[in-house]
């Protein structure tokens, strides 16, 4: 590891990942599912050490990243904005650390076969973790490129929307923006965004999705919802004050994966906004009253 990584909150990660605490031999290190939050609280409980809430970022950039990097630890697949979002040490690494012995000196003379084994197969490992971190992610074709997004409901959701809401109910559109849980703008046409005369500053939260469609001039608004955050009065307001000099028809759509989700947000949702469900992908539900009421 490189020397950011052997500094004394990477070492301790590693300690509060195999549940070890001093005196605990090395034999009986575990790999649990554990969140960074369990991790500083470990610390705290058995070192001494405190670290603030706001040091999760550190965590993770300074220690965890590099770790899954180098085939020590790997995550559960899941959304990093998941609660159930969690790390562990690999089975690989763990062997290393259980065979360490109490007299360390007579350990690093003789060599250790189980570390041995892993710097042998290092770099196959990381190309194995490599791997099955890729095969978690999602495929999906935006403006007709190929991208991933990244594990999660959300994610899931939101490829809903580009691969089937879209071609049926925004047909020919453009998707100017769209984030990634990780790679938060992973599409941002920014020069069609102020062309059509959005005004966005870095404290604006953009919709999940904004699509537009140039043959009739309207944007679609879009909101994938698996846990917070609908198109709600609040919502309107702030999408409102970033495109005050928008004149492009605008649409405001909530879209859930399934209607149990829809009913749990039902009296959240704005009139004249539409609702589409993933789980239903060719009806959607029109919350504007007599615009379409009529015969069928």
């Amino acid at each position: 590891m490189p020397i950011k990584q052997q500094s004394s909150l990477c070492c301790l990660t590693v300690l509060a990942m195999a549940r070890l605490k001093e005196g605990t031999p090395w034999h009986e290190a575990t790999n649990d599912w554990m969140r960074i939050h369990d991790i500083m609280a470990f610390i705290a409980d058995n070192y001494g050490i405190t670290y603030a809430e706001n040091s999760r970022e550190t965590f993770r950039k300074q220690a965890l990243h590099p770790f899954r990097t180098g085939a020590l630890v790997e995550d559960n697949g899941l959304s990093t904005n998941s609660p159930n979002y969690r790390y562990r040490i690999t089975c690989e690494f763990l062997t290393v650390i259980r065979a360490i012995k109490k007299d360390e000196d007579k350990w690093i003379d003789k060599g250790n076969k189980s570390l041995n084994d892993f710097l042998r197969k290092h770099e196959t490992l990381r190309n194995l973790y490599a791997s099955k971190k890729q095969m978690q992610k999602m495929p999906v074709k935006i403006n007709d490129k190929d991208f991933t997004f990244s594990p999660g409901k959300h994610n899931q959701l939101q490829k809903a929307i580009i691969e089937e809401f879209a071609p049926r109910f925004a047909p020919n559109s453009e998707c100017l923006y769209v984030g990634d849980t990780i790679q938060k703008d992973m599409i941002k046409n920014t020069d069609c965004l102020h062309s059509l005369g959005f005004e966005i500053t870095l404290h604006d939260k953009m919709p999940d999705v904004v699509l537009y469609r140039e043959d009739r001039n309207w944007l679609y608004f879009i909101e994938a919802v698996t846990s917070v955050g609908p198109i709600d009065p609040k919502r309107i307001l702030e999408i409102t004050s970033m495109t005050e000099k928008v004149t492009a028809g605008k649409i405001y759509v909530t879209a859930f994966l399934d209607f149990k989700t829809y009913t749990r947000f039902s009296k959240q949702l704005a009139w004249e906004t539409e609702v589409w469900i993933a789980d239903m992908p060719d009806h959607m539900i029109h919350l504007n009253g007599k615009k379409f009421l009529g015969p069928r």
